[in-house]
């Protein structure tokens, strides 16, 4: 299965390529799981893809910034959405912000934007971040990403 890298910057996907070849090289050093496909030797042995890893710890840094538990404003990193047109869901949904260069396009600031958006009330307003992370994990299982 060829996993989604497009929403970070070309110079990085390389990087994440040789990442993703290492871990699936590491997870056929098992012996009994060498003769099952990549997401079935990473099922065996409860991991993910780097690229969900990477999703995953976006979205709980966003969660972080949004609820005030790091000592970081909020508004440097993204704007509420204003417009009550089409924000079903919860109700710290994200602008998305216009942008021209690549660089800023691949930035974190842009690219948890639409995990974000997309994510559930009650993950949204977790009372904690282990309560995000485990309520987010579970949304994840559910909808079968």
């Amino acid at each position: 299965m060829e996993y989604c890298v497009q929403a970070w910057s070309p110079h990085l996907q390389k990087d994440i390529q040789v990442l993703e070849k290492v871990q699936r090289a590491a997870t056929k050093i098992v012996p009994r799981l060498k003769k099952y496909s990549y997401d079935d030797r990473l099922s065996q042995l409860g991991l993910t893809t780097l690229e969900t890893r990477r999703r995953r710890g976006d979205l709980i840094e966003a969660f972080k910034i949004m609820t005030d538990r790091e000592d970081l404003d909020k508004n440097l990193f993204f704007q509420l959405a204003t417009s009550g047109y089409g924000l079903r869901g919860h109700s710290l949904k994200l602008a998305v912000p216009r942008c021209r260069l690549d660089i800023r396009k691949h930035s974190f600031s842009h690219r948890v934007v639409t995990d974000w958006n997309r994510l559930p009330e009650y993950v949204v307003m977790s009372p904690s971040v282990n309560a995000f992370k485990s309520r987010l994990d579970k949304h994840w299982t559910d909808m079968g990403t």
